[in-house]
């Protein structure tokens, strides 16, 4: 067994630091911060960081194929072109609910991008039930309701035969499992793979290994989480300094590098004195297991 070693290798603090996606073409880690309104690049090897600051808050960022990246920010999905930062305009959902915003999302297997709502939070991780839903951006810019009355829609990935995705909506304190039909992007059969337990704290981002075991951060827990889907058991805990966890995914050299974002939203003075580091960015190795590459936008 290698050691798991754990370092905060971004220690610029983002007030909700989230979606994490390895670029290989690049060689950079592209994440959000939500309520800081930015999309940034952070370079391993000469350590910058480049940020675009957006007018709205940023939900989550995917790779584009054609370049940039698609964007689930405020209530539309856009594209986001890097080198001119130039921010067009895809789709717009929950038109009725001008309260809500984006969060979560990822590219699904065939290129389309998943993305979920909620309402603006009334303080961290308290937020009016019930008012987000599940959307699918095509890439032909269509877009498809899967499902309402979701309280904190989070985190997203698909097994690796395609067939089941996986979903967080963090209130509900589970992770489920849906049945997936990748020719279509539809989804049915909703049920809870895996509930949480008190000192977890609430499930959050999420990725899958090469192995096809699901990796959780779970906020206010302070950790990331491995759990078996096949028998819905937490097989590893990997704790971390900072409680506000916030989402994961693999990257590096071989996806053998997991990247762990973080949050220092509504934190007391005294918490941010215990944890200075809350906000950055933790790379985790020794865990020996690798992840798989992300999927692009294909719109």
């Amino acid at each position: 067994m290698t050691s798991i070693n754990i370092e905060c290798v971004v220690k610029e603090r983002y007030r909700i630091g989230e979606s994490p996606v390895w670029e290989e073409k690049e060689g950079v880690l592209v994440y959000v911060d939500i309520t800081g309104q930015k999309v940034c690049r952070w370079n391993p090897t000469t350590n910058q960081i480049q940020r675009i600051s957006l007018d709205a808050p940023v939900g989550s960022v995917g790779l584009r194929k054609g370049g940039g990246y698609v964007v689930a920010m405020g209530t539309t999905f856009c594209a986001l072109n890097w080198e001119d930062k130039k921010v067009t305009t895809l789709a717009r959902v929950d038109e009725d609910k001008p309260n809500n915003r984006f969060n979560d999302g990822k590219v699904d297997p065939k290129g389309r991008f998943f993305a979920g709502t909620m309402s603006q939070e009334i303080r961290p991780a308290v937020v009016e039930r019930n008012q987000g839903s599940l959307y699918t951006l095509y890439p032909d810019h269509t877009v498809l309701k899967h499902f309402d009355l979701v309280d904190i829609s989070n985190g997203i990935d698909w097994s690796l035969d395609h067939k089941t995705l996986y979903y967080i909506d963090s209130l509900s304190y589970t992770v489920d499992a849906l049945d997936y039909d990748v020719n279509t992007g539809k989804t049915s059969n909703r049920r809870h793979l895996y509930r949480l337990e008190k000192d977890e704290g609430i499930p959050d981002g999420m990725c899958i290994d090469a192995e096809g075991k699901l990796w959780v951060a779970c906020y206010s827990g302070g950790r990331v989480i491995r759990i078996d889907p096949q028998t819905g058991k937490r097989i590893q805990t990997v704790k971390l300094p900072v409680d506000k966890t916030t989402s994961c995914c693999f990257g590096g050299e071989n996806y053998s590098e997991m990247y762990v974002t973080s949050a220092c939203d509504g934190m007391d003075e005294e918490l941010s004195k215990r944890q200075p580091q809350s906000g950055g960015i933790y790379k985790i190795t020794g865990l020996g297991v690798k992840g798989i590459p992300p999927n692009e936008f294909a719109g």
